[in-house]
């Protein structure tokens, strides 16, 4: 079997530099669970969730990280933050191995527009390999929310998702039930990690490849130790999810072409939905009319 451990670390995210509590929080978790293989933190979690702490420089701030995974002999994923690029601002996380090296780097495909504004769409897939044991995945909180993101990992061999989220909104119940019926449907792990404060409102999950609630955080400050059986992942592919189901290999084997990625489309439905802008108050008729009751 291949085992391994991911330590979510659901914390308190302030609008500003974040960095000591998380060194803390590594340590801490390293001297209370040593036999964990990775720690992650939720998205943002670095600098908070304002773009005006986005990094044009992010090298030193990634070599704490280096040095944290190095000294403890882990894999760091520290959440994202937000990176300048030129005159563009990305989203990014990384993953770091325990050699202290970083072994990928991923934009977030899909800013929540349009309310993540200024923040410049990523255009790239990222997964790594875990020697002997897997391969992971990073997805990035909206990007979830299309099914088309997990589909691709998943198609790309991914055994565990790695899912940085920062959700402080009513929604948070919606996206629980996405975190879960990904895991069924792309038959992998999804392992879900939310702030609290700026950086969200907590309920982190962890969910299995039969699509199964391993765990589910509460809404304070918690270290959240899960080890993984990737074998189960494998076992689920091959032979269904609890022996039913292989969605998977149905949609390998599929006749049906998706004419809805045809973007030439002139019948195209979602051509006809207006502008991805903020919703506006409504004027009321009342309102509307009030200046003509004053002559």
């Amino acid at each position: 079997m291949k085992h391994f451990s991911i330590a979510g670390v659901q914390m308190y995210v302030t609008a500003a530099s974040n960095i000591e509590m998380m060194k803390h929080k590594i340590d801490l978790t390293v001297s209370i669970y040593p036999w964990v293989d990775m720690i992650m933190f939720s998205e943002l979690a670095v600098f908070g969730p304002l773009t005006s702490y986005s990094q044009v420089d992010s090298s030193l701030t990634e070599q704490v990280f280096c040095d944290l995974a190095k000294k403890h002999n882990i894999w760091i994923v520290p959440g994202s933050m937000y990176q300048t690029r030129g005159d563009k601002i990305y989203n990014m996380a990384i993953a770091i191995n325990p050699q202290g090296e970083v072994v990928t780097r991923y934009d977030k495909l899909f800013p929540f527009f349009p309310y993540e504004e200024g923040v410049e769409p990523g255009d790239k897939f990222a997964t790594f390999d875990v020697p002997d044991v897997g391969r992971f995945g990073i997805s990035v909180c909206y990007d979830l929310w299309f099914p088309e993101t997990a589909r691709s990992l998943a198609a790309m061999g991914v055994d565990v998702i790695l899912h940085p989220t920062l959700t402080p909104t009513i929604d948070r119940d919606v996206e629980l039930a996405i975190v879960q019926s990904t895991a069924a449907i792309n038959q992998c792990y999804v392992f879900d990690v939310n702030g609290i404060g700026a950086g969200g409102n907590g309920r982190s999950i962890v969910c299995g490849p039969d699509g199964r609630v391993l765990y589910q955080a509460s809404v304070g400050d918690e270290i959240i130790p899960i080890e993984l059986d990737l074998e189960r992942v494998h076992r689920s592919r091959e032979h269904g999810i609890l022996r039913l189901g292989q969605p998977l290999k149905s949609f390998r084997d599929r006749k049906i072409k998706f004419d809805v990625y045809d973007e030439s489309n002139p019948q195209h439905y979602l051509n006809t939905l207006g502008a991805l802008d903020k919703p506006q108050r409504k004027v009321r008729l009342d309102d509307a009319f009030e200046p003509l009751k004053t002559l």
